[in-house]
């Protein structure tokens, strides 16, 4: 059963970011143009500051994509505080959905990475690509961004 905007059979994919600086906002600008790609119109998209989600946000969407810079070997805390206030109402209501990540660091993006698996995973959130992990540069990478929001997007529509 896909959670769906009240009353309006639209499914919504949450994008969850924190996106200081340049390379993580583009990162998130093509993942969502993919989940805004021809034939995803009837997916609702809402994005949504880290530091501002809210657990009734989390609870409505039938999708996630999160982003993240890697900072110090962890994502940032401003993620982990999206995680903390949501996490208890989300637990045993949201499992099985759908979700994507993009991180960027400039030196090691695992810890990030690891970090955000273990939480998803005592929410029971099922991954449906990897992730989009960037060291560096993001330029050449922008299309493996629009691909993963092109799949979290479809795959939102189809939960």
């Amino acid at each position: 059963m896909s959670a769906t905007v009240a009353g309006s059979g639209v499914a919504t994919l949450l994008v969850v970011h924190h996106s200081p600086g340049t390379a993580l906002p583009a990162m998130v600008d093509a993942a969502l143009a993919g989940a805004r790609s021809d034939g995803l119109e009837r997916l609702r998209v809402a994005v949504v500051s880290a530091l501002e989600v809210t657990s009734a946000e989390v609870l409505g969407a039938a999708g996630y994509l999160l982003a993240t810079p890697a900072n110090l070997g962890y994502m940032s805390g401003a993620l982990k505080h999206a995680f903390d206030t949501t996490y208890n109402d989300a637990l045993d209501r949201t499992q099985g959905r759908p979700y994507g990540v993009l991180v960027h660091g400039e030196s090691d993006t695992d810890g990030a990475l690891l970090g955000i698996q273990k939480i998803v995973t005592g929410l029971a959130w099922r991954a449906v690509a990897e992730p989009v992990s960037v060291i560096g540069s993001v330029e050449k990478r922008l299309d493996d961004c629009r691909e993963l929001g092109a799949v979290v997007a479809a795959t939102t529509l189809g939960y």
